[in-house]
């Protein structure tokens, strides 16, 4: 599966005259392959021994030309650094308070809530975006705390 989301990519990529390069092809294929969110960080420490050339501004830079053209998500949350998602679709996201990890989870129901909001404010919905806080298994099993 995650070889034909990297040939969408690439095709994605190609139709809006982003050229391929090697450190492109490695971030895209480490995205779609990681279910951990990553920081731009994240990759470039995964990445840099294969490609020793490559620095941390060349991976921001490549992500923002994911993000302009819809093939990640940036998430924001406070202070810490952003992490970035291949998974664009409508999806929520469960936040472990002690370790940062992150997990997609799909709850169709909410589209009914931008209609509601919509109805009752008059607002016309561009978006919404949903965070669920907790303590992941792992966490709970070694008896974690809170990150500060």
């Amino acid at each position: 599966m995650s070889e034909m989301h990297l040939k969408d990519a690439l095709d994605t990529l190609k139709t809006t005259g982003v050229r391929i390069t090697p450190q492109r092809h490695a971030i895209l294929e480490y995205l779609i392959q990681s279910m951990i969110h990553p920081t731009a960080d994240d990759i470039y420490k995964a990445l840099c021994g294969k490609f020793p050339n490559m620095s941390v501004a060349t991976v921001y830079n490549n992500l923002r030309v994911f993000r302009e053209v819809g093939l990640v998500k940036e998430l924001t949350y406070g202070d810490a650094a952003s992490r970035f998602d291949f998974v664009t679709g409508d999806h929520y996201h469960m936040i472990c308070e002690c370790c940062g990890k992150i997990v997609d989870f799909h709850y169709p129901g909410l589209n009914e809530v931008e209609q509601f909001a919509s109805q009752v404010t008059g607002f016309e919905v561009n978006s919404h975006r949903l965070e669920v806080y907790g303590t992941c298994p792992e966490c709970v099993a070694v008896g974690g705390k809170k990150v500060q």
